[in-house]
């Protein structure tokens, strides 16, 4: 059974960066959504003072995850570094270890669905 895998990204904004960051998310969910089908969330939150930032990512499975991260490392992957200093991730679901070798970069924690539900909002 193919399982969907999520995650969230945390990173510190460096200073002077927010407006070339969120000209970028722009143009990142732009393509991500219209040439990744297998991508079922990709949000980007801000904090109120700048300083930090979330990506909120969940993908119809791992064949899917590993394709949004070969189109960001091609695309997007040097520029965003030079944005923000990652802080952590945290990953959920069951990722392939081809996911996990992928992912092995940021030193990700790996949560375990251990009971609960989701409500679709519609």
């Amino acid at each position: 059974m193919k399982e969907s895998i999520s995650w969230i990204f945390e990173a510190t904004i460096k200073p002077g960066s927010i407006d070339q960051l969120k000209a970028m998310i722009v143009e990142m969910a732009d393509r991500t959504e219209e040439t990744e089908a297998g991508t079922l969330r990709y949000e980007w939150m801000i904090s109120d003072d700048n300083s930090s930032a979330q990506v909120h990512e969940r993908y119809r499975d791992s064949a899917a995850a590993l394709t949004h991260l070969d189109s960001f490392n091609e695309n997007y992957a040097e520029r965003l570094m030079m944005l923000v200093d990652p802080t952590g991730m945290t990953v959920f679901g069951y990722p392939s270890e081809a996911l996990k070798k992928e992912l092995s970069g940021v030193a990700p924690v790996y949560m375990h669905k251990a009971g609960g539900f989701v409500r679709d909002l519609e």
